[in-house]
């Protein structure tokens, strides 16, 4: 056989092989390498570049190595699972960088870490003022998690004591031009509605690259054609419009009504409807 026949054959047998042991270690091996992953992985990688290329020796013999070194790696993940002593000798602890607004000089030293590449990171989590930070904490993976002191925490719906209900996810119900039953399910939409949504807007199915469906029912789209202009529906503004009319021929009647508990009641009515035309702005706006 041909020398560069046999490279062809050896690199495509290398990447096959490569490839079903990385999905076998699992999706950290790709998204977020530990220490000894990392050497796993460059080792994997060189051994398998062995494989394709080095046609003078045995090429079984570097496919031995790769096998070996994917069993120490489940051996050290397994170890990892059952021993906390495990985790933190070969992934490392963690380290408190920042407490209370201060620099922990010592733990910088430990992790050689200089105070222009803490001032880097934190200002990769939108915080530029060490004063705010009320923990910091470097990861095992390097990364570094930080939580800022309570006055400098974004305002949330617990802090004003108002209950949310939960949201649901944005699930995508049109890919490619075509319906995607499963995601229709998962929002209690049938494939009819979604067409009769099209509808309203003057839209095919085929014409769609991508719809998405949010929390509260409303589709959006992404059409092929970058340069086309999406029609938006318009029963969030009507219905808006309509309970404004409606808050409007309350607060009138009871102007106008001669009866103190008539007009009493009007008002009441009307104060009613302002309050729920408040707290429906925000979503019939949008």
């Amino acid at each position: 056989m041909p020398t560069w026949l046999e490279v062809i054959f050896r690199t495509m047998f290398a990447v096959v092989v490569l490839f079903l042991l990385t999905k076998m270690l699992g999706k950290r091996q790709v998204s977020q390498l530990s220490f000894f992953e990392y050497i796993t992985g460059i080792t994997l990688g060189s051994l398998a570049a062995y494989v394709s290329m080095d046609t003078d020796k045995h090429w079984h013999l570097g496919m031995i190595a790769i096998l070996v070194w994917t069993v120490i790696s489940f051996g050290i993940e397994f170890l990892q699972l059952k021993s906390k002593r495990a985790r933190d000798f070969i992934d490392f602890k963690a380290t408190v960088l920042i407490k209370d607004g201060k620099i922990l000089e010592e733990n910088m030293k430990k992790e050689r870490l200089t105070t222009d590449e803490l001032l880097e990171m934190l200002r990769g989590k939108d915080v530029f003022k060490v004063a705010d930070v009320e923990f910091a904490i470097m990861e095992s993976s390097g990364e570094i998690n930080v939580l800022l002191t309570r006055e400098n925490q974004p305002l949330t719906a617990k802090h004003l004591g108002i209950k949310v209900a939960p949201e649901k996810e944005t699930q995508a119900v049109i890919m490619d031009g075509k319906l995607m039953p499963e995601a229709l399910d998962m929002m209690g939409k049938t494939p009819k509605w979604l067409l009769d949504e099209l509808e309203k807007q003057e839209l095919n199915l085929q014409d769609i690259y991508l719809g998405q469906v949010d929390a509260y029912g409303d589709l959006t789209v992404d059409l092929y054609a970058d340069n086309a202009q999406v029609p938006q529906p318009q029963e969030k503004p009507e219905l808006y419009a309509l309970l404004k009319k409606c808050e409007a021929d309350l607060e009138l009647f009871g102007l106008s009504a001669n009866n103190k508990d008539t007009k009493k009641l009007y008002e009441q009515c009307s104060s009613q409807l302002q309050g729920v035309i408040d707290e429906l702005k925000p979503l019939l706006t949008t």
